[in-house]
């Protein structure tokens, strides 16, 4: 079977270029060209020869509507932003800058989380397990039941996950999102394909088995979250957390929320226990 071509796009314009170049002609941009295979469907997986498909139920406007308890973190300032709580089943994008406290900020979630009767499940793809331990002692969070585990392979973590010999959990952390890699594709982590896939598969996931996943990205230097902003419009809500990482207080704010308002701020401060 012929390989597929490799081909460069622009991930600020989707411009195509054949070869790798450090600008993009198109819109000016500098270091915007990411790889990707020709002839790729969505994410960068190979185009199947399409099926025939199967009837799907359709139902009137009017009917029951079920509403699930959001999850209550106990953090009454990230609650807020995030509408009230964590919806079951969504997926949330944590975005800021390197170092600016967002992994502190979700240790201290998925410990909250955990200490009120819930399975937390927190992948690391950037950091060693001895270092985030390091981090939930400085926290004082070492004795919640989080479970935690360092992978970056796709694969592998939808398979833990999926594990039916545990109950399935209520909250997925995923530190970070741009560290993930799917063995479907031949690019490398962090390109505009790995990072659309990934967010794919795991929204897909959190869909099907009714488990909320926060993915944790990491901002540029114009501010935006790096890799592929249909990134953005994939998941159900997106929250910036900002500051400058010489100063005490930090800023959470909603961007984009399906579940709730985006006119809302949450305010921390950094201490030597994290955040408050």
């Amino acid at each position: 079977m012929a390989k597929n071509k490799t081909v460069y796009i622009c991930r600020s314009c989707r411009a195509t270029y054949g070869k790798w170049e450090g600008r993009c002609d198109n819109c000016a941009e500098w270091n915007t060209l990411e790889e990707q295979s020709e002839g790729s469907g969505i994410g960068g997986t190979p185009v199947k020869s399409a099926s025939k498909g199967r009837l799907i139920k359709l139902v009137p406007l009017k009917g029951d509507i079920v509403e699930e308890p959001r999850y209550k973190t106990g953090i009454n300032e990230f609650d807020r932003v995030a509408g009230g709580g964590i919806v079951p089943g969504s997926a949330i994008l944590v975005g800021g800058d390197p170092g600016i406290g967002k992994s502190t900020l979700l240790l201290q979630v998925a410990a909250k989380l955990s200490d009120s009767g819930n399975r937390v499940v927190y992948i690391s793809g950037e950091e060693a397990i001895a270092q985030v331990r390091l981090r939930a002692e400085r926290l004082k969070v070492e004795m919640s039941q989080v479970e935690l585990g360092a992978e970056t392979n796709l694969s592998n973590i939808i398979a833990t996950l999926d594990d039916t010999s545990k109950p399935k959990p209520a909250l997925v952390i995923i530190d970070s999102i741009q560290t993930m890699w799917s063995d479907n594709l031949d690019s490398a982590p962090g390109t505009v394909s790995q990072v659309r896939t990934s967010c794919q598969t795991l929204i897909r996931y959190a869909k099907a088995h009714n488990v909320a996943v926060i993915l944790v990205g990491h901002v540029t230097k114009d501010g935006q979250i790096a890799g592929p902003r249909v990134v953005e419009h994939m998941v159900d809500a997106v929250l910036y957390f900002e500051g400058e990482r010489g100063h005490q207080y930090r800023i959470l704010r909603g961007v984009k929320n399906r579940f709730g308002a985006t006119d809302e701020i949450g305010v921390f401060e950094m201490t030597g226990l994290g955040l408050s």
